[in-house]
């Protein structure tokens, strides 16, 4: 029987890419996964910095490119953030990682698995070879 899973799995799955049908559905994908990045976006955006009276966003440490949603199953979501300190030296970048984490654990009401990294090469402390991963959490 698992066989005859497999095959008709197959035979539907060549007929869709054979159709166009599959780009349309990996297009809706992406066009969701894309607002689900915006919607997280609009969330830390606001954030203050520690030190300043400005936003994140105001001050390019957070940007809508720095926002990668992938889905992981039905309804859940990994979240990676990567951000810029202002400078490579600053003080309070783990701070700032962890007010994005609070903000989204508050404010998304879809469930999730968040990482936030420094984005490589704009912070003192991060490693050389790749982007320094801040926070990891499960599924919230």
């Amino acid at each position: 029987m698992d066989l005859v899973s497999s095959l008709v799995s197959l035979t539907v799955s060549k007929v869709l890419q054979g159709s166009g049908l599959w780009g349309v559905r990996d297009e809706l994908k992406r066009k969701r996964m894309e607002e689900k990045a915006l919607e997280v976006y609009d969330v830390i955006r606001s954030i203050r910095d520690p030190e300043k009276p400005n936003t994140l966003e105001e001050l390019d440490v957070v940007t809508e490119k720095c926002v990668e949603v992938q889905e992981l199953g039905e309804d859940e979501f990994l979240i990676i953030i990567k951000f810029s300190p202002t400078v490579p030296h600053c003080s309070l970048a783990t701070l700032i990682g962890l007010c994005l984490q609070v903000k989204l654990q508050r404010c998304l009401p879809f469930k999730h698995k968040l990482e936030i990294y420094i984005s490589e090469g704009t912070h003192s402390t991060e490693e050389d070879s790749e982007s320094a991963l801040l926070f990891s959490e499960p599924f919230l």
